[in-house]
């Protein structure tokens, strides 16, 4: 990519200074933890979902990747749809009791959550 990309530069003060090298902030990658220090927590949920039911395994930390690769592990164990964002796994179905089942078996700290 270029190196003069000037949406990443709005707002900044010009500078005289011919030595001055323009930084921008890099985001960093959150260092995955070892399954083992992992607390998982697996709810069941519908709200705002017109009345289906998901499974969310929230609590995870780690890298976007990291996320997405645990996710497949669980959607293809239970043979359904989901998804992963914002650190919070989705996965179509009342599947609470066998995605505690997986993760446990996967090394991961896992406890039901919720009502």
């Amino acid at each position: 990519m270029s190196n003069n990309d000037w949406k990443s530069r709005l707002n900044v003060v010009y500078s005289t200074n011919p030595d001055f090298v323009y930084q921008t902030e890099q985001e960093s990658e959150v260092e995955t933890l070892p399954p083992q220090r992992q607390e998982l927590r697996v709810w069941l949920d519908r709200k705002q979902r017109a009345g289906k039911q998901v499974t969310l395994v929230k609590g995870f930390v780690g890298s976007e990747s990291d996320l997405r690769e645990l996710a497949s592990l669980l959607k293809s164990k239970c043979g359904v749809g989901g998804s992963a964002k914002e650190g919070e796994i989705i996965i179509q179905g009342d599947f609470r009791d066998r995605v505690v089942e997986i993760l446990t078996r996967a090394g991961y700290k896992a406890k039901k959550a919720g009502a």
